[in-house]
């Protein structure tokens, strides 16, 4: 099937890309470091200050002072996480109305049940920023999964300040105990959630027969990256596939993403996922990647810092090593470029209040770290 006749685009190789306006053949696009020493860091969010907070897997929320590179020691009153495998502290995200209320809110994995669980905590962060204050979960996954993986943990706010939440499947096209669950749209199994602030189903939901009313889309794998496009207000996802067939999509409320009926990519085995790569019903990705990607964090650049990266997407890629960048022509991603191919495992990827472009990377190398993108030779 030709991707000029669907919605998506197909490159597994990059893409060759002239080189940006903002530097020149002496000074490529670098990575300068904010602050190495990071265990595990998964989410990054900036305050209103222009300080950053980041989670660390490992069950800790750390702010970070941008302009003097400052880490701070870790904010009391972070819920207790289930720090296993691919569980902890996971998402972040800042209300739009921080100055006024204050709340941080963040994805981890509770222990629930005989088995864990993707949790959303809220909290308010004090004047000081050293503690979270009056924290309650105000939401949780209603099955529980024994395996310790496929959390999804994201969280963005939408323009109407309610928040999407995505969850994982917990493995379970090969789980007996939970096959079945991301197609059964009565659960928080591989779902984008929709809830407001205290955890309820968003106005606006879908509301269709046997749904429950805080799911806004099923038939998702593990949805590590999420954001809003600045035109639009539409919520884009990067979800993962098993061996290839990564994903990228549009969520729309009520509609079914096709997993693990539908896939582009293939068992770690080798033999074919579901039934193919196409049903009635099931939405078409976006974009999908033929190799294995892995994507996670993922920010549409709208500042002027960097003019040639203006209206691209930005993906984290865990297994690539690299920081994609995705182009547009006519609505379709039309080119990829890797940058920073082979450096480390991209978590996250969020462009800050200065106009410029944050990541966060994972261990093992060269370990757990949050950098600013400028030219070769800057200091940030």
């Amino acid at each position: 099937m030709s991707s000029i006749n669907r919605r998506t685009l197909l490159l597994s190789t990059s893409a060759c890309a002239a080189m940006p306006a903002w530097v020149s053949a002496q000074k490529a696009p670098a990575l300068v470091t904010i602050t190495k020493g990071l265990d595990h860091p998964w989410g990054l969010a900036f305050l209103p200050d222009g300080s950053a907070l980041v989670t660390e897997r490992s069950g800790r929320l750390r702010r970070v002072i941008i302009n003097d590179k400052r880490l701070l020691p870790p904010i009391t009153g972070t819920p207790e996480s289930a720090n296993n495998g691919e569980g902890g502290l996971l998402g972040l995200a800042i209300d739009p109305e921080f100055r006024a209320n204050r709340f941080v809110f963040m994805a981890f994995t509770e222990t629930r049940g005989g088995g864990t669980v993707t949790s959303v905590f809220r909290a308010r962060l004090n004047e000081a920023h050293t503690a979270l204050e009056n924290g309650r979960i105000i939401f949780r996954q209603n099955v529980v999964g024994q395996e310790n993986s496929h959390y999804g943990a994201r969280i963005v706010f939408d323009r109407s300040n309610h928040l999407f939440v995505t969850t994982g499947d917990r493995q379970s096209w090969q789980d007996k105990g939970l096959k079945g669950e991301v197609q059964k749209p009565e659960t928080y199994i591989g779902k984008i959630i929709r809830i407001t602030r205290e955890g309820t189903a968003a106005p606006g939901n879908p509301k269709l027969p046997g749904w429950a009313p805080e799911v806004w889309s099923t038939g998702h794998r593990n949805v590590q990256g999420a954001a809003l496009h600045p035109e639009t207000g539409q919520l884009w996802i990067s979800d993962h596939g098993p061996r290839g067939g990564d994903e990228i999509n549009m969520p729309e409320a009520g509609k079914n993403y096709g997993w693990p009926v539908i896939s582009y990519g293939v068992e770690y085995s080798g033999g074919k996922v579901g039934e193919g790569t196409s049903k009635a019903g099931m939405e078409q990705p976006v974009y999908y990647w033929q190799e294995t990607v892995a994507p996670s964090g993922m920010t549409f650049y709208s500042a002027t810092k960097y003019p040639d990266w203006k209206g691209s997407l930005f993906v984290g890629s865990l297994r690539g090593l690299h920081l994609a960048r995705l182009t547009f022509a006519n609505g379709k991603v039309a080119s990829q470029e890797k940058l920073f191919n082979g450096f480390s495992r991209f978590r996250d990827v969020v462009q800050g209040p200065d106009g410029r472009l944050y990541v966060l990377t994972d261990e093992p190398n060269p370990g757990g770290g949050l950098y600013v993108i400028g030219a070769a030779g800057d200091a940030a």
